[in-house]
């Protein structure tokens, strides 16, 4: 089987694949630069890591890094990602943001654009030269056309403007993290 194929199988996210293989616990072997999967590793996979009782696999929580100089918004964004789901830490600016990750990786990085010291761009690009793989979500309240494109351009690949709905933040952060039905939801 494919990666594409094993999260629809498995109906989990892609970037939750890939950190299952990068722990050593999905079973996995590459070809080439690609992973492979074998249907009956994933069964005996899912039978053995399945809770008795429980009819799913617990997966590990998406690790979310949150980024805002404004305290409500940080504050918003913590309570507003369901705790079953996500795992979420804030930083208050981009300094002490760059800090946490290199102390831990995250799954999804949401900066702001503007914060004083270093910027939301700042905090991307040093994002993506210590996690590649990082989804990259920016919500702004000052938002314009060329920070949007410059935005995508360091690597961001989600955008979203303030103020936001909690529907729309929720939506998004699924879609960025390829979560499945998360682009159905989106159309």
């Amino acid at each position: 089987m494919t990666t594409e194929e094993v999260v629809d199988y498995l109906q989990i996210g892609l970037r939750t694949v890939y950190r299952l293989i990068e722990l050593g616990r999905l079973p996995a072997f590459r070809v080439g630069q690609q992973w492979r999967f074998r249907k009956k590793d994933l069964d005996a996979w899912l039978a053995a890591n399945r809770p008795r009782g429980a009819s799913e696999v617990p997966l590990p929580r998406a690790r979310v890094l949150v980024v805002d100089d404004d305290e409500g918004v940080r504050t918003y964004l913590e309570k507003a990602l369901p705790r079953e789901k996500y795992e979420t830490e804030t930083a208050e600016d981009g300094l002490k943001a760059v800090e946490r990750l290199r102390e831990k990786e995250f799954d999804l990085l949401i900066t702001d654009l503007r914060m004083p010291g270093m910027n939301g761009l700042g905090v991307i690009r040093a994002a993506k030269q210590q996690w590649p793989r990082i989804a990259m979500l920016v919500v702004t309240g000052n938002s314009t056309e060329a920070s949007a494109i410059e935005a995508m351009n360091s690597g961001a690949t989600g955008y979203l403007t303030k103020p936001f709905s909690l529907e729309a933040i929720l939506r998004t952060v699924s879609r960025v993290l390829g979560e499945p039905g998360a682009e159905a939801e989106a159309n």
